[in-house]
């Protein structure tokens, strides 16, 4: 099974309204210097996995998306079309892993401005998968 970021990342560069691309403006675990407006997903801590019924696991990680960007505005709108793309979706599966739900568990919000004084916002996401 993947890391979430992985999936993430691929759920993201399919989405055609956002116009991300892996590796240009797109990132997962670690936020490249440049460019200066990029989206990084990070996998975060989750809870422990359910057992169901029938013994299979129900893991519950989570994530979070970093938006940097020059623009308050521009930034803002964009963590926004993250949360609405990826809130509440629910019985997909991205590269042979079954996402049961996924949903916002905080955020958006401004996470700072950074030393280039580039605004940085973050969203989290809890997950259910298997």
């Amino acid at each position: 099974m993947n890391p979430p970021s992985e999936d993430f990342k691929d759920m993201l560069a399919a989405e055609s309204g956002i116009s991300l691309t892996f590796g240009t403006d797109l990132f997962i675990g670690r936020e490249p210097a440049l460019p200066d407006n990029c989206v990084t997903i990070f996998d975060t801590m989750g809870s422990k996995p359910d057992l169901t019924l029938d013994q299979l696991s129900l893991y519950n990680p989570s994530i979070q998306i970093r938006v940097r960007n020059l623009s308050y505005v521009t930034g803002w709108a964009l963590i926004q079309s993250l949360a609405d793309a990826l809130h509440a979706r629910a019985q997909e599966t991205w590269n042979s892993t079954l996402y049961s739900v996924i949903y916002t568990a905080s955020g958006p919000a401004m996470l700072h401005w950074d030393d280039n004084n580039r605004v940085v916002f973050i969203i989290n996401f809890n997950i259910q998968r298997r």
